[in-house]
């Protein structure tokens, strides 16, 4: 799509974020072992927090994103908004596989850990194709309809109607799956923002989830003169 590289890309770094989240979660899910009951808790327990995530996605992209699509461009959200309707049942019935995952002992319990991986692999690959359309169609109705500032402005609302412990997970899976430059930009217009407390904060999440190799890089770009500023 032509200027596509000129515009401010709001899915850009949460997309980003949701296909490394998803796509390790799915590993997870395929390599459990469900005999041991530790690893079970714990993969099951990535899988709640995947869905609930997004869960919140999809209602912050109704909330704020089509609403901001509709008032100038109407029917312009009407096909992703189909596709987020059908994501709700798909949520549903993933939170009812992990169940099951729960409810089931000995080789049962195996099955139904099987059945979990394939139906969130459907769902993963759903979503897949699904953001590639927003990113797509929703941008190319944002971008004739809005300045830049404006989808500033759409996405802060949707950061700021996130909890911190949501705001924290989504950072992590950004972090993960971002560039370095990305990693250098977002932490560096997050710093000029955040608290010294609460930016160390940031930074050591930064050091848990990259390789040493990555984090010296984000260090070094931080260190700049042009982000140290």
């Amino acid at each position: 799509m032509t200027g596509q590289a000129s515009r401010y890309d709001m899915y850009r770094l949460i997309h980003k974020a949701l296909r490394g989240f998803m796509v390790d979660t799915l590993a997870a899910v395929g390599r459990m072992d469900a005999d041991d009951d530790g690893e079970v808790a714990a993969v099951l327990g990535r899988v709640r927090s995947l869905l609930t995530l997004c869960a919140s996605h999809v209602e912050h992209e109704n909330r704020f994103v089509h609403t901001a699509m509709e008032a100038r461009a109407p029917g312009s959200s009407a096909d992703i908004a189909s596709d987020h309707d059908h994501h709700a049942r798909d949520l549903a019935a993933l939170a009812a596989a992990v169940g099951a995952v729960e409810a089931a002992h000995g080789p049962a319990r195996a099955d139904a850990a099987h059945a979990l991986y394939r139906r969130l692999a459907l769902f993963v690959g759903e979503n897949l194709a699904h953001m590639e359309a927003e990113e797509s169609h929703n941008n190319g109705v944002l971008w004739r309809t809005h300045r830049d500032e404006e989808l500033q402005a759409i996405e802060q609302a949707i950061v700021a109607a996130q909890p911190p412990e949501e705001m924290m997970l989504v950072l992590r899976w950004m972090l993960a799956s971002a560039t370095p430059a990305e990693r250098a930009n977002l932490l560096g217009g997050i710093r000029a923002m955040a608290p010294a407390e609460a930016f160390a904060g940031m930074m050591a999440l930064a050091q848990s989830v990259l390789a040493p190799a990555d984090h010296d890089k984000l260090t070094r770009a931080l260190a700049a003169p042009a982000l140290a500023a």
